[in-house]
């Protein structure tokens, strides 16, 4: 995950009208129009990656769809609450589909979703807490390839990419921090207001490498 920072007053004006108009609606009633507002502007806040496994989306319901943090089975109170929801991928068993209405105990509000979840070259994903165990379970996110051999592959062969495109073998990793934080620097700065997909894996992996 990356840590997503709820833009304050972005809700979209769609959704602003909606509430005001439906004191007591809920996320069920919203039409096309104010669904499709919300998604795009998560998306944007997004840099148009998935809030849970960082693949590429495009903000349309082709590949993406509203996902609520706190499921609405357990908070139905925040169904219409901007600052709950995300962009999410819609892959089948993982991320949005593996959520369901279970309770998501490391979130991508939280900066420890950053630090928690721990990614390897090999495309795995290791939980450092119980939370982070939890969320990696909940969400479907690979940490064997029994459970997500599918997406560890996307995140070993994308991650290598990106490695390759910054002159760096994988193989060989890179001790110079200087060189590392030029790299980070660049797969971290949107490009037209996106990021790569998995740019943030390896910005995890990265890290390991000054540590």
């Amino acid at each position: 995950m990356r840590k997503i920072t709820k833009r304050i007053g972005f809700e979209p004006t769609s959704l602003s009208n909606f509430k005001r108009a439906h004191p007591h609606g809920k996320y069920s009633d919203l039409e096309t129009p104010e669904r499709n507002d919300i998604r795009i502007e998560c998306a944007k806040e997004q840099y148009f990656l998935c809030a849970y496994c960082l693949k590429q989306i495009t903000g349309t319901n082709q590949d993406s769809m509203n996902e609520h943090v706190e499921a609405r089975r357990i908070a139905p109170n925040r169904s219409l609450d901007f600052t709950n929801i995300v962009a999410s991928c819609t892959t089948p068993r993982q991320c949005d589909d593996s959520h369901g209405s279970q309770p998501l105990p490391l979130t991508p509000f939280m900066g420890a979703c950053e630090t928690e979840l721990q990614f390897k070259l090999s495309g795995r994903v290791v939980g450092l807490s119980d939370r982070a165990i939890e969320t990696i379970r909940v969400l479907n996110l690979g940490d064997t390839l029994t459970n997500n051999r599918s997406l560890i592959e996307q995140r070993k062969q994308l991650t290598e990419s990106l490695l390759w495109a910054n002159g760096i073998d994988p193989s060989e990793g890179l001790e110079d921090d200087e060189l590392i934080d030029l790299v980070l620097a660049d797969i971290t700065t949107p490009k037209d207001g996106k990021l790569e997909a998995f740019s943030p894996v390896l910005v995890n992996i990265l890290k390991q490498w000054i540590d």
